[in-house]
């Protein structure tokens, strides 16, 4: 089970991400566990791969939203980051982002076991 010491030890900036859900802890850890079941990392890298960077963008900053709003740190620098790429369709190593994305995300859900 998730705790908020965990979070907290793996880069989140749990003060913050309480405060956005009332200060309460287990409201907090029950959204942060949504983010486990959320579709919009694997949609995001679906779309990357079939060159629909429209696609991309709308999963990726749905996907931003859900972590900035829980400041998930970690993982919201480089949604942002890949977010922002893509928004601008800059031509930058979108996969190399998604990559560093992907292994902060597999640092979340190792909090999970």
């Amino acid at each position: 089970m998730i705790t908020v010491d965990a979070l907290r030890n793996w880069g989140a900036d749990v003060k913050d991400g309480l405060a956005r859900c009332m200060n309460s802890e287990p409201f907090y850890l029950r959204m942060v566990g949504m983010v486990e079941a959320d579709t919009n990392y694997e949609n995001c890298g679906r779309a990357l791969e079939a060159g629909d960077l429209k696609a991309a963008f709308e999963a990726a900053h749905a996907l931003k939203g859900v972590l900035g709003n829980l400041a998930l740190t970690p993982m919201f620098e480089p949604a942002s980051e890949l977010t922002e790429a893509l928004r601008a369709q800059n031509g930058a190593d979108y996969a190399a982002i998604y990559a560093r994305l992907g292994s902060a995300r597999e640092s979340f859900l190792a909090l999970f076991k």
